[in-house]
């Protein structure tokens, strides 16, 4: 079963939606570009922002190169932030990964599904019970037509994932395999 709540909290006079979900083991909530900052500095202060243990290796090295544009861009598009989350380990209270929506649906209606698991935590279904509640809220979002996805033809995990999500893939292109699901 999946809850869904959103928060509405004020920033600077205005207005701003956090997604926060529950799955069974699982908390998904927005991942705000004051706690991507801190987790480029300090461990200390991710586990202070997010009121969650912090495990060594996050953000894993892909990710850690993406947070400094994610942080600008946030600041300057703050309503963008909402598609963007981490995922923990509710029982606990530990970060395993992050996930999101790549800046929301599209002029198309399309949402591209992006995820990741530190390793010590992958194989137990994570990425997959991540991926249903994601999906679940995503399609449930003003304007979306579909969600989409890429991953390596070698990511085999990742394939396993999108798979198990109901997502049909669409296509393959330079080593790259493109993936969809609809309502």
């Amino acid at each position: 079963m999946i809850t869904f709540r959103v928060t509405h909290f004020k920033r600077k006079g205005e207005n701003k939606r956090m997604p926060y979900m529950k799955t069974k083991r699982l908390t998904l909530t927005t991942f705000t570009a004051e706690m991507m900052e801190a987790s480029l500095h300090s461990p200390g202060q991710l586990e202070q922002l997010s009121k969650c243990r912090v495990p060594e290796g996050y953000p894993m090295e892909v990710y850690k190169e993406m947070l400094p544009y994610k942080i600008e861009r946030f600041r300057k598009f703050p309503e963008e932030n909402q598609w963007e989350g981490i995922i923990i380990n509710t029982d606990e209270q530990t970060i395993l990964g992050d996930m999101g929506f790549k800046g929301g649906p599209d002029e198309n209606g399309d949402m591209d599904i992006g995820y990741s698991i530190l390793p010590g935590f992958q194989d137990r279904g994570y990425a997959t019970e991540m991926a249903a509640a994601m999906i679940e809220w995503g399609l449930k979002q003003p304007g979306v037509k579909r969600i989409t996805a890429s991953c390596s033809e070698e990511n085999k995990p990742s394939i396993r994932v999108l798979e198990k999500s109901g997502f049909t893939p669409t296509g393959v292109e330079d080593g790259e395999v493109y993936w969809e699901i609809k309502p």
